[in-house]
């Protein structure tokens, strides 16, 4: 049987909610729960709306945008890979890979194709556009550690040259004015750290 277009559409579309199910380590800024993959995608696409005066080159934002929804979405069958745990990143492009495969084929052929297209862009991170995405996938991360007084840091014991090398050549290379900022923030916590546990 073959499916309309807008049938598989919505196949996509019912698919894709399976990602706000996907929790992720980094937490919410309250601290009341941990923000899932669905959550983040939308807070990144707002990042790029908002932030994209500050990309290292000029980019089309609409673009970043749909790169933002878009680059999570394998996480639905590959699950969400924490940055800081190095033993999960083995087989992650091949889990991802398959996973894109299989989740943008449920659209009409056209839009499957743009959509993937899209999501390898994102991956290989040369374009301005891509650059810029990637910047921001490690920016907000980072503020909401900042704010949440280490957040994801902490369990695996993190120091500032560490947490430098993670985040640091990603944000500089989409978003140099980004990454000054957030290289102060990060100081800043380290700082504040050092502080709190000498005078304990």
């Amino acid at each position: 049987m073959n499916l309309s277009s807008l049938e598989r559409q919505l196949a996509f579309l019912r698919e894709i909610d399976r990602l706000k199910g996907v929790v992720r380590m980094s937490p919410l800024i309250d601290r009341s729960r941990r923000e899932n993959s669905a959550e983040h995608s939308w807070h990144l696409a707002m990042y790029a709306l908002v932030l994209s005066e500050h990309a290292a080159a000029p980019v089309d934002v609409v673009r970043v945008v749909k790169m933002l929804l878009l680059h999570d979405i394998v996480e639905i069958d590959a699950g969400d890979t924490p940055l800081h745990d190095p033993s999960l990143h083995a087989d992650q492009a091949e889990r991802e890979q398959r996973a894109a495969q299989r989740i943008f084929s449920l659209l009409p052929a056209s839009q499957a194709e743009e959509f993937h297209q899209l999501w390898t862009e994102f991956e290989a991170g040369e374009s301005d556009d891509a650059k810029f995405a990637k910047a921001l996938d490690r920016f907000q991360p980072l503020l909401h550690n900042v704010a949440t007084g280490g957040g994801t840091w902490i369990a695996p014991g993190l120091d500032e040259a560490q947490v430098v090398a993670r985040y640091g050549p990603a944000i500089e290379l989409g978003a140099p004015g980004l990454w000054e900022a957030a290289a102060r923030l990060v100081q800043q916590h380290f700082r504040d750290s050092r502080d709190e546990d000498g005078n304990s």
